[in-house]
């Protein structure tokens, strides 16, 4: 037997071991400091180790210490456990190890199903070509507002590929108060300034106000800037909310805006009871991101950017040199004119084994148990003498505070709530995060594990009040 066979052989049989061991270990815990040491000091050996030798190192020294995320009383960011059929099929994708820039093999024509599958999953339209998997909505943000912008200065007479960001009016992006980071990034990143990221205000439901948006437009078009772009959310990270998307859909129509919709955590949730009539609108966006490494559960990294019209990605990233023309290639191109990588990995693989692993019925059974153990702790937090609940439970995040009888005051509240969610990991039995809302600390629990049950969110809640009582000790 091969050294590659027989460590592959174990590597699995590790693999299964660790999994397997997960629910009954701690959600979290500190790294050691001998190995804390190893994992970011180690030197570069002389000589090559063998096979055996690396799955040594990293069962003793890799695996003791997870993120937590395989856990089902983790409700801590939106990181969600691996999909089985994505953690099997990982080494066959390294295995093959394409570039999945386009020709003719199975990496490059399985990601046009895989893509396909996640629009329809969503009900988002899905002409041939247009879409493709990213590293993440961050890319994919990347990609989609770089196509708005070229097509907002294509049509004002301007070739930005010639000339750059130069000889014309600057350009605004409204972005929701509740918008996730990425936007910002994406359009820093683009050149377009956070001077022009223009924050649009939220209601008391944590949703957009097309209203307002609709003055901040105005108010650019008379100043000397050009609107160009208005993001969405079909479930924020604060609090799960989904923006009145056929709302702004109309606005971004009536002022010719790109409307992007950030669904990267949320759009599924389109399948969860009753939700549907939430996300009208989803389906009119120029552009739409999300995250089959969330939700889903596809092992990191697999991102997804889909658009209406594949001619708008392709007319900003398009550019095939001499030693990459390929005659054979159909009328769609290679994924590299789509988007910025030209070398890209073997993601589809592990998103078509996911969803033929759930098929579309176990996809809606994910997502409505998720949901319903959200409305649940959402139920739990409001029935509580001691919590407060600070936004209906929209999808799968519970945005709640924790108030004891004995609070000596809303800033000694204040600074309970902040220091609630490290000190709720360190004790390793649930794993929760938090974050602000009107400039308050807020806890925040999102339920993505699909072996989640309504006793771990018992604990959760049992966790947060010991953490309480040991921090004002």
């Amino acid at each position: 037997m091969s050294d590659l066979r027989r460590s592959a052989l174990a590597a699995a049989e590790t693999t299964a071991g660790h999994l397997a061991a997960v629910p009954a270990g701690p959600v979290w815990r500190p790294v050691g400091d001998d190995d804390r040491a190893w994992l970011t000091r180690q030197q570069l050996p002389a000589a090559g180790r063998p096979l055996d030798d690396l799955l040594t190192d990293v069962r003793e020294r890799v695996l003791p210490y997870p993120m937590g995320n395989g856990h089902p009383r983790f409700f801590g960011w939106v990181n969600s456990p691996p999909s089985p059929a994505g953690v099997l099929v990982a080494p066959l994708a390294a295995a093959l190890n394409p570039s999945c820039a386009g020709g003719d093999h199975a990496g490059a024509l399985l990601e046009r199903t895989a893509v396909r599958w996640l629009a329809e999953l969503v009900g988002f339209p899905h002409p041939p070509g247009a879409g493709l998997l990213t590293s993440g909505a961050s890319l994919a943000t990347v990609v989609a507002m770089a196509t708005a912008r070229q097509h907002a200065l294509r049509r004002a007479g301007h070739d930005l590929r010639e000339t750059g960001l130069y000889g014309h009016e600057p350009l605004a992006v409204y972005v929701s108060a509740e918008g996730h980071s990425c936007l910002r990034k994406a359009a820093e990143l683009l050149g377009l300034g956070n001077r022009y990221v223009r924050t649009v205000p939220v209601g008391p439901d944590h949703r957009m106000d097309t209203a307002a948006l609709r003055r901040l437009v105005l108010a650019d078009a008379a100043g000397g800037v050009r609107p160009f772009l208005v993001a969405a959310s079909a479930g924020t990270v604060n609090t799960g909310a989904v923006d009145p998307l056929d709302d702004i859909a109309d606005a971004a129509r009536e002022h010719g805006l790109w409307f992007h919709v950030d669904g990267a955590y949320g759009a599924l949730g389109v399948l969860a009871d009753g939700a549907r009539p939430r996300y009208a609108g989803m389906e009119r966006a120029d552009s739409l991101a999300l995250d089959p490494h969330k939700w889903l559960g596809v092992p990191v990294d697999a991102g997804c950017v889909l658009f209406r019209d594949p001619a708008g990605p392709r007319d900003a990233f398009s550019l095939v040199p001499p030693y990459l023309r390929d005659e054979g290639a159909d009328a769609l191109g290679w994924f590299s004119e789509y988007g910025p990588e030209q070398t890209r990995p073997f993601r589809a693989l592990r998103v078509w084994a996911t969803l033929s692993h759930l098929g579309r019925d176990g996809v809606v059974r994910l997502v409505r148990h998720t949901t319903g153990l959200a409305r649940t702790l959402a139920a739990m937090v409001g029935d509580a003498d001691d919590f407060e609940l600070l936004a209906p439970a929209a999808t799968s995040v519970v945005a709640f505070r924790h108030l004891p009888a004995d609070a000596a005051g809303p800033a000694a509240a204040d600074a309970l709530n902040d220091a609630l969610p490290a000190a709720v990991q360190r004790r390793g039995r649930a794993f929760l995060t938090g974050t602000r809302l009107s400039g308050r600390p807020v806890l925040r629990a999102c339920v993505l594990h699909p072996d989640t049950t309504e006793a771990d969110l018992g604990v959760l809640l049992d966790e947060i009040r010991a953490a309480a009582k040991e921090a004002t000790a």
